[in-house]
């Protein structure tokens, strides 16, 4: 860059003189705006890479793995979703080896499996008709594939065929219930496979391979139908969780992205699975906390006001617009997240050691330190330390944000971050008059830790059907998890006892009602 030479000074008239300085102030103003302009495109750019360096987890994976992975993961749904069609069960019995069209043929299993018999006498002692002695005439013999902790085993269901001595008449206990009609699979090795896959993040295909390392051949279409059945069978339990959420008076809501295989294109689009929790232990409640995930195809604001339609109350959520329509009757109050808040500030400390941002964290600290003391205190006695201590931090806290405001450019990030949170002043500060509410949302984003880490093992979900299969079994490991059961435990209790039970007392399935010592009160069905 050539400077021009400063004509001689002591030739010019005052006039000219006077253009000259003018002239250069005029250059020296653009010239500091374009260097402020640079260094707060510098400053972004390195908030936005010291974000992404933090998002950045594990390998790379390469692209052809990638659509290995997709592919497998398609067929897996695609035949999760026959296995969710009604059994039509044939009384008559099957003939061994027959083949059905576009199911692979049943194999024996394997000999070498420890067998468990269990045999089911009929209750009868004598015949029914005569009083005649019974005798032994035969049996009927089935087997089920099981899995026990660290251990598969087959259990053999052997029940006798007893006949009458005098009339010939016959007796014979009835058939143990299974999870599904004429099912293989027993509700501990189900529960397996569905903690497998959405607990610990283990897509079938790889199921079938740690069982084919214990000498154990099942296809993944066979896991697949099982995960599709236990989902169907388990709708009406999720239905019940589902009103036990919504008759809360403050819900945590959350959404975040699923990856789903769009049909016949190879690509996918992006699903939304929605959380919404129950939680008010903080609060000193002793009511079950509980979770109730829901799929749905996009992020239009029409289905957090579909899942909600029954809700009355306060709604713990972040600033996404399509939540704006549910605050507009008054029905459900808007509460806004400080975890939000502060990230923003955090991303700035942390991307170029911001000043301004350390001391918006040290004060939003100050506002945590407080929550930390009155955590499961009763909500009256939060309410009112809040309005003692809290409320006066916020008040200095709202001052110093409309003072540093004064101070920067209107384009930076910090100024951004400051707009963000006055924008939503009225919301963050609600939860100081109601000492049922959280300073956060963080209840919600905990809830999503295992969707997160399940999108990054699996990818994506094979289906839109998938993905209204994975809320379902989220909602219920979810909701085990805040009542501190084991999920596998817990599923596999349920898949034991849900086909006998009585649909209309479904709500008993439902995990506080199977933890010991844990009274709760069901509320009415919204």
């Amino acid at each position: 860059m050539v400077v021009p030479a400063l004509p001689d000074l002591s030739e010019l008239s005052p006039d000219a003189l006077r253009a000259l300085l003018l002239t250069q102030h005029d250059q020296l103003v653009s010239t500091q705006e374009q260097l402020q302009s640079r260094e707060r495109e510098i400053e972004h750019l390195k908030l936005l890479l010291a974000k992404l360096q933090r998002m950045q987890f594990g390998r790379k994976s390469e692209k052809l793995t990638r659509q290995i992975e997709q592919l497998e993961l398609r067929l897996e749904e695609l035949q999760a979703d026959c296995g969710e069609r009604p059994v039509q069960v044939d009384p008559a019995p099957t003939t061994v080896g027959a083949h059905f069209p576009g199911k692979p043929s049943r194999r024996a299993l394997p000999d070498h499996l420890e067998r468990e018999t269990r045999t089911y006498m009929p209750k009868e002692v004598v015949c029914p008709d005569c009083q005649g002695e019974l005798r032994k005439l035969s049996e009927d013999v089935s087997e089920v594939l099981e899995y026990v902790p660290e251990q598969i085993k087959v259990i053999r269901y052997v029940r006798p065929k007893l006949s009458c001595r005098q009339c010939e008449r016959i007796v014979q206990a009835p058939a143990p219930s299974r999870p599904m009609a004429r099912g293989l699979a027993g509700p501990g090795l189900l529960a397996h496979v569905l903690v497998s896959k959405y607990a610990d993040h283990l897509p079938l295909y790889r199921q079938c391979e740690i069982y084919a390392r214990q000498g154990i051949e099942l296809e993944r279409s066979t896991l697949a139908d099982w995960v599709g059945g236990s989902s169907g069978l388990l709708d009406p339990l999720v239905e019940a969780l589902r009103r036990y959420v919504m008759a809360a008076g403050k819900l945590h809501a959350d959404d975040t992205r699923v990856p789903v295989l769009a049909p016949g294109t190879g690509k996918t689009k992006t699903g939304r699975l929605w959380t919404y929790v129950r939680d008010d232990r903080p609060a000193g409640d002793a009511a079950a906390p509980a979770v109730w995930f829901a799929y749905s195809v996009d992020r239009g604001g029409e289905h957090p006001v579909q899942h909600l339609r029954t809700f009355r109350g306060a709604l713990q959520a972040d600033a996404y617009a399509g939540f704006n329509e549910l605050y507009k009757d008054g029905r459900i109050q808007e509460v806004a997240c400080w975890a939000h808040v502060r990230r923003k500030f955090y991303d700035l400390e942390q991307a170029h050691a911001s000043p301004l941002a350390g001391e918006a964290l040290e004060r939003i600290a100050a506002l945590y330190a407080i929550e930390a003391e009155i955590r499961g205190r009763p909500p009256e006695e939060r309410q009112q330390v809040r309005q003692t201590r809290a409320r006066p931090l916020l008040q200095s806290l709202h001052d110093w944000f409309e003072t540093s405001l004064t101070k920067l450019s209107r384009k930076s990030d910090s100024t951004a971050a400051i707009r963000y949170a006055l924008t939503l002043w009225s919301a963050l500060t609600r939860y100081c008059d109601d000492g049922r509410l959280e300073i956060d949302n963080n209840a919600a984003e905990r809830s999503l830790r295992a969707v997160t880490l399940g999108r990054k093992n699996y990818l994506f979900a094979g289906s839109d059907a998938g993905g209204e299969r994975a809320a379902v079994i989220y909602s219920l490991i979810g909701t085990a998890k805040l009542n501190g059961l084991d999920p596998e435990a817990y599923l596999r209790e349920v898949l034991t006892r849900i086909a006998d039970h009585p649909i209309c007392r479904v709500e008993e399935l439902l995990p506080w009602n199977l933890a010991p010592n844990r009274p709760v009160t069901i509320e009415p069905a919204a």
